[in-house]
């Protein structure tokens, strides 16, 4: 398998129903963020199970929120992000509007 290494934005997150969150670490290979208008996790997926894998930790791989001061070319340009469960969503709570 051929494998890339790019560097992303680091994921922290505090869903711990997702099969990706082990101690409040996401280890997903890369997350992708929301889709034109909310910035909720497109990869959260609820689970009591868990992966297997704690030594992948996730990036952000892609954000669909165009309109996040973050996003450049629908990629997240900051060093990090969180990711906590809101109002019945799962979102990035380092989105902010870009003004």
């Amino acid at each position: 398998m051929k494998k890339t290494t790019l560097e992303m934005p680091t994921v922290n997150c505090k869903v711990n129903d997702c099969v990706y969150n082990s101690s409040e670490a996401c280890h997903a290979r890369a997350i992708t963020v929301g889709d034109s208008n909310t910035p909720h996790c497109d990869t959260f997926l609820k689970s009591a199970i868990h992966v297997k894998n704690k030594s992948t930790h996730a990036g952000v791989g892609a954000c669909k929120v165009s309109n996040c001061k973050f996003n450049e070319d629908f990629e997240c340009i900051t060093d990090g992000i969180n990711v906590n469960a809101m109002d019945g969503s799962v979102l990035c709570k380092t989105y902010h509007d870009r003004k």
